[in-house]
């Protein structure tokens, strides 16, 4: 690990020690560093049906579920596209880029580093399909006390469902969960969640 990642671990360290008997981490941008893999998908299958994509519109939506985003490139690019959108999508990360995913490295050594002393859970817009191959390309899956995924609360980010629902499944107050982030829509529903929150940032 290069200075720079040992001294984003030293700070994200130093702000989560003691207090906090939960950590929830974000997956894509967060742990995994594959958000240009992300957007590559989505640009492709939204060619498919003749979108040209602004690859924009994806940081904007960042953590959100495919299927929400896809209603927002409908409403923008005033097209209409299937059911299938969200799986078309998460097929072609699936095929072409997850196997190459690479870590946020001082991201994932700060879980490994804490793994067993406190609670784990990644709250996420991702599929569990998709987020469960990428924890276990990344080694990180084994480390997971409880997932929260895309369709698996009645509203996702930026409510704070997701992020409640982790809470409840861990067994941990709200106000003892710090959230890992690299998102505007995590953030806020973080926040919306009465947790602390440290912005990761890619290196």
């Amino acid at each position: 690990m290069d200075k720079q990642h040992l001294e984003k671990l030293t700070f994200l360290t130093q702000r989560t020690a003691e207090k906090y008997e939960a950590f929830l981490y974000d997956c894509d941008g967060t742990l995994a560093d594959n958000m240009m893999a992300h957007k590559l998908a989505y640009k492709e299958v939204a060619a498919n049906y003749g979108v040209a994509l602004d690859l924009e519109m994806v940081d904007e939506f960042a953590g959100m579920p495919t299927a929400i985003f896809a209603k927002e490139i409908t409403r923008r690019y005033d097209v209409a596209l299937p059911d299938t959108f969200a799986s078309e999508k998460s097929q072609i990360f699936i095929d072409k880029y997850i196997e190459k995913t690479q870590p946020i490295s001082y991201v994932a050594q700060h879980l490994k580093n804490h793994a067993g002393k406190v609670k784990i859970a990644v709250v996420s817009g991702g599929s569990r399909k998709t987020v469960t191959k990428t924890l276990t390309v990344l080694g990180l899956i084994d480390l997971i006390d409880v997932m929260v995924c895309a369709g698996e609360t009645p509203k996702g980010k930026p409510a704070p469902d997701p992020f409640l629902a982790a809470a409840e499944a861990l067994g941990v107050a709200p106000e003892k969960c710090i959230v890992f982030e690299d998102a505007d829509l995590g953030v806020q529903g973080a926040v919306a969640a009465g947790m602390d929150w440290v912005r990761v940032d890619k290196i």
